[in-house]
């Protein structure tokens, strides 16, 4: 009981310590990790007004887990791991969630522009192809149109709407899209003409990007059985062929340490595999 105690107390002092020793360096830390998760909640049109309050309740859970490990089962090295992994596992989702409505904003993008081109064609303005494209484009593109037809029907200038609307996105395609509608109200070019080209190249570039996501499934396939696979081994070790040295991973600041190296790389392999393996063109 002595060293649990004394551990205890430790902590205790280090947290005291944090307003004089990394009080900035820790609200700079919180300050980025906010202001990352707002924006990337923006994007995938959740309520970030309870942000911080959601922030303050992940870190107290953070904290449970990490004196529940320290304190009832005795493993500094397993608390600061899975603090580690309970810190980074949710921002890690947030950002790929938010990263797969992007790309699929991005694969939707091409057909309404071409959707647009045609509503101009028939001789509606501007803002009446917008609607068009608000009512009749999948979910979740139509939902940017939407903001945008209510922002440019709220009396916003559409240059300020497709500007907003760009930084919201951050859309390469949209990006061409925006700059073709702004310049051709500036110099009064024929917009269908120049969204047709634009929808054209981002409808090869897509071609390209199906292309390699086809041919690197396989891949990407084998790289989550090989995450997997030590686990796998792990549990036939434990349970099989050898479970007594394979406690001793469980039991034992060595096999703690090693254990948690070994958890540590998989993760970082499995994320690069799949990073080096994504279609960026």
């Amino acid at each position: 009981m002595e060293i649990p105690l004394l551990t205890s107390v430790l902590i205790g002092l280090s947290c005291a310590l944090i307003p004089l020793t990394g009080g900035d360096l820790f609200h700079w830390a919180l300050g980025f990790v906010e202001d990352d998760l707002r924006e990337k909640l923006r994007r995938l049109r959740v309520d970030t007004r309870p942000l911080h309050g959601w922030l303050i309740v992940w870190l107290l859970a953070v904290g449970v887990v990490f004196l529940g490990f320290l304190l009832v089962l005795d493993s500094a090295v397993f608390a600061i791991l899975f603090s580690v992994l309970l810190i980074a596992v949710p921002w890690y989702v947030v950002r790929r969630l938010a990263e797969q409505r992007r790309q699929k904003i991005e694969d939707q993008l091409a057909d309404a522009m071409v959707t647009l081109s045609s509503a101009i064609k028939a001789g509606l303005s501007l803002g009446q192809s917008l609607e068009i494209l608000a009512d009749q484009c999948p979910h979740p593109i139509n939902q940017e149109f939407r903001q945008m037809v209510g922002e440019y029907q709220m009396g916003q200038p559409l240059d300020r709407v497709l500007e907003d609307t760009r930084i919201r996105l951050k859309s390469e395609n949209f990006a061409l899209f925006a700059a073709a509608m702004q310049a051709s109200r500036e110099s009064g070019g024929r917009l269908n003409e120049t969204v047709d080209r634009i929808a054209h190249s981002v409808l090869e570039l897509q071609r390209l990007e199906r292309k390699i996501m086809t041919e690197t499934a396989q891949a990407r396939t084998s790289g989550l059985y090989m995450a997997l696979a030590p686990v796998a081994v792990l549990a036939m070790y434990y349970f099989v062929l050898d479970p007594e040295n394979t406690e001793k991973l469980f039991t034992t600041v060595p096999g703690q340490l090693i254990l948690s190296l070994a958890i540590v790389l998989d993760i970082g392999a499995y994320v690069w595999s799949q990073y080096i393996l994504s279609a960026d063109i």
